[in-house]
């Protein structure tokens, strides 16, 4: 599947804008790490851009829908790794791919929002300011802190560093992001 099929399969499944930002920032950092790891950059950029595609219009059914999508497309792998970024179903995470959407997923989403509250948005942010927010339970509640942590863990990476990397890639696409 090719970066075109994928947002066309997007769009067909969601709708709002918000969401679609998270996915598309998603992808972003999914990008960074792929070169950062030396992997694939269009499978792992595309598996951040569906991950939650089906989300919006079959929350209970979240993400069944687009792993059979992509499993009828002969998309295995991107599959599967959206399949382990749901941690209910306890897939397991071998592959670099499925970690990588584990610690891209919930910290983009919990930096992104730590961004919209400051004066600057993105410009100046510093890695330890998300951290202090992730200590703060009310904030961003719906983030699961320890998938969060667990998520850096896996790829071998520290938490600072990761969340870098993403303010990084969120400063470099500040205008599409919506970060200005």
């Amino acid at each position: 599947m090719n970066r075109t099929e994928a947002e066309a399969l997007l769009f067909s499944m969601t709708e709002t804008e918000a969401l679609r930002r998270h996915m598309r920032s998603v992808e972003l950092v999914m990008r960074r790490l792929a070169q950062h790891f030396g992997e694939d950059e269009d499978l792992f950029g595309i598996t951040g851009l569906l991950h939650d595609a089906d989300y919006e219009k079959w929350p209970e059914k979240h993400p069944n829908l687009i792993v059979e999508e992509l499993r009828k497309q002969g998309e295995d792998e991107m599959a599967h790794a959206i399949a382990g970024h749901y941690t209910k179903w306890n897939v397991p995470r071998n592959s670099l791919l499925d970690k990588c959407i584990v610690a891209a997923d919930e910290l983009t989403g919990f930096t992104y929002a730590a961004a919209l509250i400051r004066p600057t948005k993105i410009d100046g942010m510093e890695p330890k300011s998300v951290i202090k927010k992730l200590k703060t339970k009310g904030f961003a509640a719906s983030v699961d802190r320890d998938e969060v942590y667990k998520g850096a863990e896996m790829i071998g990476m520290e938490l600072p560093d990761l969340i870098k990397m993403i303010i990084e890639v969120l400063t470099e696409h500040k205008e599409e992001m919506d970060l200005e």
